[in-house]
């Protein structure tokens, strides 16, 4: 190979490594979509255009269930998609480096899930300790050291469950350990997602990933269908999550105001 050529083998490497997988960026978009709508009837009920509607029990609560475990699946795939792709698809262990990386990354999303449960306070519509975005942001950097790891994550994902079953059936006194799992009786904030068993669904994610993405691509063929108009726009909602999900209780806000269904 000449110079030339090894030259155009590493753009094409860079690139391969740089192209993102359209499917998580797709199926981060139907989870977007699924949130919104879960939140739109959560508006219409405790407005009360819709008071009869239960959002806890039967199809809307596995509905709420199953966005938020399709969520947490792809937090754990995307953490190892991107480690991996960083480390030239090796299992390096965890470095200093690597710790400020996660650190970096999930204190920002803690930040905003902080930044929303003031928003929730301020306007006086409940309450949210520790919502998804809390527990996104510490699973970045919990995750971190178990990221080269495939049935490990497993083997874990299998505690929580078994262990997410046992908490609930607890209860305390105060709220200190309700990021863990530990609530009082009659607990009902607007967003709960505590570590136990949650974040065992991130590492189950982590599993997944590892499973079914190596250096050569994804290991079972899919169609390319990133250019098709509606997966685009699912991969356009995927790869901006963060911002939708700031952004949409607003806006769906401002919308019912602006058909008279809510009076603020």
């Amino acid at each position: 190979m000449n110079m030339r050529q090894g030259y155009a083998a590493t753009i094409a490497t860079s690139r391969s490594k740089a192209a993102r997988f359209w499917e998580i960026d797709a199926l981060r978009g139907v989870a977007i979509i699924m949130m919104v709508i879960f939140h739109l009837m959560w508006d219409l009920w405790f407005f009360r255009v819709l008071p009869n509607v239960v959002l806890y029990a039967g199809f809307w609560k596995y509905f709420q269930r199953t966005t938020a475990i399709l969520f947490l699946l792809l937090v754990g795939i995307s953490l190892t998609v991107s480690y991996r792709r960083s480390a030239g698809w090796k299992h390096p262990p965890p470095t200093m480096q690597g710790w400020l990386t996660f650190a970096v990354r999930g204190l920002r999303i803690f930040g905003w899930g902080m930044a929303v449960s003031l928003v929730v306070w301020l306007a006086g519509i409940g309450y949210v300790h520790f919502g998804i975005l809390h527990l996104i942001g510490v699973s970045i950097v919990l995750a971190y050291p178990l990221l080269r790891f495939r049935w490990v994550n497993l083997a874990i994902w299998a505690i929580f469950f078994l262990a997410g079953g046992w908490i609930q059936q607890l209860r305390v006194e105060s709220t200190w350990l309700v990021w863990l799992g530990l609530r009082p009786t009659g607990y009902a904030p607007n967003d709960y997602f505590p570590l136990i068993p949650w974040f065992g669904v991130v590492l189950l994610g982590v599993f997944v990933g590892n499973a079914l993405y190596q250096e050569a691509g994804r290991l079972i063929p899919l169609p390319n269908w990133q250019g098709a108009g509606p997966v685009r726009l699912l991969q356009w909602l995927g790869r901006h999550s963060l911002i939708i999900y700031l952004v949409h209780q607003p806006a769906l806000l401002a919308i019912l105001f602006a058909l008279g269904l809510v009076r603020l």
